[in-house]
């Protein structure tokens, strides 16, 4: 196993709810009305501190799609999907696209400002099925 680096993002920011990890930035969300087992998830257009499970099919609510969890790389819990192939063309749109689950919404003021403060609160929570958009 290799040297573990984690890459901090500044600004609005998405993080894993179990362990506070940042996975994306909130101006990568494409949309926020994907839905999964147990609630809300995001579609991003990118994220980081992820790495993917084995690429699978997929029944989801709007129909097969080539998928991959995405598992946290503080804590290795699956915070969502990444879509490899839609095989509808009206969801060809989410191919190379990331749905995270399982987020905390934190506000950060970068460090050159005068108080840098971080308020978490939960925002997405659920597990790898379905979607709506």
């Amino acid at each position: 196993m290799g040297r573990l680096f984690v890459v901090n993002l500044e600004g609005q920011i998405y993080s894993c709810k179990y362990c506070r990890t940042h996975l994306a930035l909130y101006h990568d969300i494409i949309s926020k009305s994907f839905h999964c087992r147990h609630g809300k998830a995001y579609l991003f257009n990118k994220v980081v501190n992820v790495w993917l499970g084995k690429i699978e099919e997929r029944l989801m609510m709007t129909g097969m799609h080539t998928v991959a969890d995405l598992f946290c790389v503080g804590c290795g819990s699956i915070v969502g999907w990444k879509y490899e192939t839609a095989h509808e063309k009206s969801q060809k749109y989410k191919e190379g696209k990331f749905v995270l689950e399982s987020l905390n919404r934190v506000k950060v003021v970068g460090a050159d400002e005068s108080r840098l403060w971080v308020s978490h609160e939960a925002d997405a929570g659920g597990s790898e099925e379905g979607e709506d958009v």
